[in-house]
């Protein structure tokens, strides 16, 4: 793929996708939104990848907006200057890429070095698991340059992950969060050394891909509708849909071959 402002690259069934403008850390501008939509729409074909890494090159995860070109540098548009029908589209251009993340089959990891703010911070929380770098940060930096903190997804993710009191401390303020009460707050799974994030990314990511592929995208699909079921009879309707089609589809077989034989499973076949 032929992108300015990412690169992807393969590692079996694993795509690294290192958001690629460390000169600006990584900031979020119109080519680099117009690349990720483009990525997240072939994903939604693409069945050998099955897990995604999410990182930044450089010393940051991804700062948020960049504000030179949304005021007007860099052949951007002003959008002070520019009228509510075209800054909506510019938004909401933005906050579609959080809802590609979600819809897409594959899991996603994000692995945080440096600050994860604003625009950042909503596509680390958007992703199914946070790894954090000791250098890790995250902010909803919107508030702090005029806007609502709630932005691309950050007031529905947000809560969800640490709680109402906290999320609105963070939302309201445009507080830091550092890594070490990121991890005690839920907000990331794991904190390491900054030069051991991208190994122990890859073997989360590993250990995901040798589920079969049915039951990892189901997984997925399921656990975001639990979050928000009506009930339990809800979450458990969609748990009995997901395990008959993956019987179904013949997975169960090689799985529990496997364990009698006391070996891997194979689902690469069916994949």
């Amino acid at each position: 793929m032929g992108y300015e402002a990412l690169e992807v690259t393969h590692d079996g069934p694993v795509a690294w996708l290192t958001l690629n403008r460390p000169h600006a850390l990584n900031a979020l501008n119109a080519t680099m939104v117009d690349e990720l939509h483009d990525f997240l729409r072939a994903l939604n074909h693409d069945r050998k990848t099955r897990v995604v890494i999410m990182r930044g090159a450089g010393r940051a995860f991804c700062a948020g907006l960049d504000l030179k070109e949304q005021s007007g540098g860099d052949g951007g548009i002003d959008v002070v200057k520019a009228s509510t029908a075209a800054v909506f589209d510019i938004q909401r251009r933005m906050s579609d890429l959080v809802v590609a993340m979600r819809r897409v089959p594959q899991p996603f990891i994000a692995a945080v070095r440096g600050p994860a703010s604003g625009g950042g911070f909503a596509m680390a929380l958007a992703a199914d698991v946070r790894l954090a770098g000791e250098s890790a940060r995250f902010n909803a930096a919107f508030i702090r340059i005029g806007l609502s903190a709630c932005d691309m997804g950050v007031s529905y993710f947000l809560p969800r992950a640490v709680g109402l009191s906290i999320a609105s401390e963070l939302m309201l303020t445009g507080r830091f969060i550092a890594a070490p009460r990121a991890l005690a707050t839920g907000l990331v799974s794991e904190v390491m050394r900054d030069d051991e994030l991208d190994a122990a990314a890859g073997r989360l990511a590993q250990e995901m891909a040798a589920a079969s592929p049915l039951g990892l995208r189901l997984t997925k699909e399921c656990l975001a509708s639990s979050v928000d079921a009506g009930g339990l009879e809800q979450a458990i309707q969609m748990e009995d849909r997901n395990q008959t089609l993956c019987v179904q589809a013949g997975y169960i077989a090689e799985g529990a071959r496997a364990f009698v034989e006391k070996r891997k499973p194979n689902f690469s076949d069916r994949g």
